[in-house]
């Protein structure tokens, strides 16, 4: 299961990290912050899991082939 750390700044800025959510789906949670903060992402600096293959769960994977579960 993947963690995300949340930091936020004095400005008002907020930094988000991933840990253990490899390829893009780090991005879906990048998108879950920026609708929950009403922000707007002005930088994103990809980690070497982002490039890597993710790993699916079945319930993942039989949703993403539309098979009821």
């Amino acid at each position: 299961m993947g963690k995300m750390k949340i930091r936020l700044f004095p400005d008002g800025s907020i930094q988000m990290d991933t840990e253990g959510i490899k390829g893009k789906r780090c991005m879906d949670y990048a998108k879950v912050l920026e609708r929950l903060a009403d922000a707007k992402i002005s930088s994103i600096e990809k980690t070497e899991e982002y490039y890597q293959q993710e790993m699916l769960t079945l319930d993942e994977q039989a949703t993403e082939k539309n098979y009821d579960i």
